[in-house]
């Protein structure tokens, strides 16, 4: 069954549609190098939200984040979409984006409808292959934390809260990098999920104009986690 003639709510098409002939300079100036040693992994995309016929309430829609364990070695602590390395037993992309996405946060995957996966994305630091998979949550199931070794929190985000000018910045890291951010309370959502995101909602005309040039610092308990997880990465 396609997307446009599932259950997909109205509110999610206009995301089928923008996303059908997206490409990679779209989305990330960052693209697998040639060549290059690349793992492939997977991440979910997932929006829920308006589960009846009736209910067409924006602030009822959402997407599912988590919160990565404060001691792995790579983007340790960091707000991110559920996902992971490939395994050889996951049949695609998608089996490897349920899979991690059942594993981390306890989601049933039958109630998950796949909308469309995007172009593969290169991460640096950890020099993964990440392909994008976008998903409709059409049966919601409870979710938490499944391994602490993994996750430390599992979070349902309002959209509009992403959406809400007010919420995002431009983050900056002592490296030199800066790119968009969302702060909602104590949830800060930076990095590469941040700025999928962020170019997401734009492709989408989701996007509230905010001012881009409210830079703020990346807070210093999340700077201590990303120099904690580099230096695991270097030493024996």
């Amino acid at each position: 069954m396609s997307a446009e003639t599932s259950v997909i709510p109205g509110w999610l098409q206009p995301l089928v549609t923008a996303t059908r002939d997206v490409h990679v300079k779209d989305l990330t100036p960052f693209a697998p190098p040639a060549g290059a040693d690349v793992r492939p992994a997977s991440v979910l995309m997932l929006f829920g939200g308006d589960y009846s016929a009736d209910d067409s309430r924006e602030e009822s829609r959402h997407v599912l984040l988590l919160e990565r364990a404060h001691d792995m070695r790579s983007h340790a602590g960091q707000i991110a979409f559920p996902g992971g390395a490939h395994d050889l037993d996951d049949a695609d992309d998608v089996a490897t984006a349920l899979r991690e996405a059942q594993e981390e946060t306890g989601l049933d995957p039958a109630g998950v409808e796949v909308i469309a996966t995007l172009p593969k994305l290169w991460l640096p630091p950890s020099g993964f292959e990440v392909t994008p998979v976008l998903a409709w949550w059409r049966a919601p199931s409870p979710v938490r934390a499944v391994d602490p070794a993994e996750t430390a929190s599992v979070h349902t985000v309002a959209l509009g809260e992403l959406l809400d000018p007010v919420n995002r910045v431009t983050m900056r890291h002592p490296s030199g990098y800066r790119g968009p951010a969302f702060v909602i309370g104590d949830l800060v959502v930076w990095g590469f999920t941040a700025g999928l995101l962020s170019r997401l909602f734009a492709i989408v005309g989701w996007e509230q104009p905010w001012d881009v040039s409210r830079v703020v610092d990346l807070p210093p308990e999340l700077l201590a986690l990303t120099s904690d997880s580099r230096r695991e990465q270097v030493e024996p």
